[in-house]
């Protein structure tokens, strides 16, 4: 007969069997406590537990730190500008990092999002980029892609372009008028009037476009 008893502040499943000779202990991976003994006496039982109470918080303890973090399907997460569900098809990366955390760690849950944008980034930026570039007559070196404080990507004198990876946050208007900025660099290193006519010319919405970039405030 199963039976649920109080043991501080646990709760204990006592499995009678008398068929048994000693008394058992275990504490499952969803932290259920579970003594199957061969003695009905409660007096019994309580003694048995508090001899084997320091391995019981033991394994509590260690499933707590293995516990995974459970993912909320009504979350959701910023991508191209509009709010997409964590349960979507384009954010199953996402899914599958966080369910690899075994423990409660916001910085880990952090870098699993920093780590989705990247990836995303390697393949739409990096798309984008080669679009824009055959359509330019331009080449550049290599992409580059990282998480970035005070700018949305820049080129360097090598032809290095880096992205930054919470561009994928941007719809996709925004997202393009940095490509372009970013390639335009590989003729014109410097923000001159050549340079924004160059944008101009494959972005007629260009100067709007800039104006929208400048009032959103890159996040930590």
């Amino acid at each position: 007969m199963n039976k649920i008893t109080a043991f501080k502040d646990l709760e204990v499943e006592i499995l009678y069997a008398p068929k048994l000779k000693h008394s058992y202990l275990r504490v499952d991976a969803d932290s259920c406590i579970i003594v199957k003994t061969p003695s009905r006496s409660q007096k019994y039982v309580l003694s048995f537990l508090e001899e084997k109470e320091a391995w019981i918080r033991k394994q509590l303890k260690k499933n707590e730190q293995n516990k995974q973090i459970p993912i909320n399907l009504e979350d959701a997460v910023l991508l191209f500008g509009e709010v997409c569900s964590i349960d979507s098809k384009e954010t199953e990366y996402l899914r599958k990092k966080l369910s690899k955390i075994t423990s409660s760690s916001q910085e880990k849950v952090n870098a699993a999002y920093n780590d989705f944008y990247k990836f995303v980034s390697k393949i739409y930026l990096k798309e984008r980029a080669e679009y824009f570039s055959q359509i330019m007559g331009l080449t550049y070196h290599s992409l580059k892609y990282r998480k970035m404080k005070s700018r949305w990507g820049s080129c360097s004198s090598k032809k290095d372009i880096t992205f930054n990876t919470q561009l994928i946050k941007l719809n996709k208007e925004l997202i393009d008028y940095v490509v372009v900025h970013e390639l335009a660099h590989l003729v014109h290193m410097n923000h001159s009037k050549n340079f924004h006519t160059l944008v101009a010319s494959y972005l007629p919405k260009a100067q709007d476009i800039r104006k929208k970039l400048k009032d959103i405030r890159l996040l930590d």
